[in-house]
């Protein structure tokens, strides 16, 4: 009897051990429900816990309680899997520049942020001009705030998503092909250059138009 109740157990306890793993933190459900939905021009920032809360409807913030660099793994490994969407990634330009005795902790999140998106092409810009363009960007598409625990200055990655199966060489030898885009329906049409015109002949002066004093017309009235 104990041998069968020890062999039930042995047989059992994946079934146990599947049944007690946590499930899916709430910001990584949201991460897999969202990405199908997202596409070129879409924004996924993972940002530090003093990103402020921007307004604009068309910003969605997550709080994940998270450690940042587990954010930026899961997000980039999402990216990656995807068949649709890869990521342009921007950094703030003042973090290199973020001194350890101002912010502690600024020197070991520069050497792992750096070993996480190694191999990554990322692109640094001015913070506030960051924001600026995200903003204008939540005017028109989604953007997918995720704030973490990091209380680091200028540690937040912006991600904006760029088509997958389409690259940016193809986009500009598209581009070339088409030429001069025509006018958006409503717009006016391009001024177009006139005709030469011939030039007109040089004006005549009073004197040449009235016959000289004392001399009679070609010809006079009958």
């Amino acid at each position: 009897m104990r041998k069968v109740a020890l062999v039930l157990g042995f047989l059992l306890a994946p079934v146990f051990l599947a049944a007690q793993a946590a499930p899916a933190s709430g910001w990584q459900t949201k991460v897999d429900q969202d990405l199908p939905l997202l596409g070129h021009r879409n924004w996924i920032l993972i940002v530090d816990s003093a990103y402020p809360l921007q307004s604009s409807p068309g910003v969605d913030t997550v709080e994940t309680n998270a450690d940042q660099l587990d954010v930026v793994r899961f997000v980039i490994a999402a990216i990656n899997k995807s068949i649709h969407v890869r990521p342009d990634i921007f950094m703030d330009a003042e973090l290199p520049y973020v001194q350890e005795e101002d912010a502690p902790g600024t020197t070991a999140y520069r050497d792992a942020i750096a070993k996480l998106l190694d191999g990554e092409n990322i692109q640094s810009e001015l913070h506030e001009r960051l924001i600026n363009e995200v903003d204008e960007a939540s005017r028109l598409v989604h953007v997918l705030v995720l704030k973490t625990r990091l209380a680091v200055p200028y540690s937040s990655v912006f991600i904006r998503l760029n088509c997958k199966y389409w690259g940016d060489d193809a986009e500009e030898r598209l581009r070339s092909k088409m030429g001069t885009p025509p006018p958006a329906p409503g717009e006016a049409p391009v001024p177009q250059p006139l005709p030469v015109q011939p030039a007109a002949p040089p004006p005549t002066s009073p004197e040449q138009q009235a016959p000289p004093a004392g001399t009679e017309p070609a010809n006079p009235p009958q």
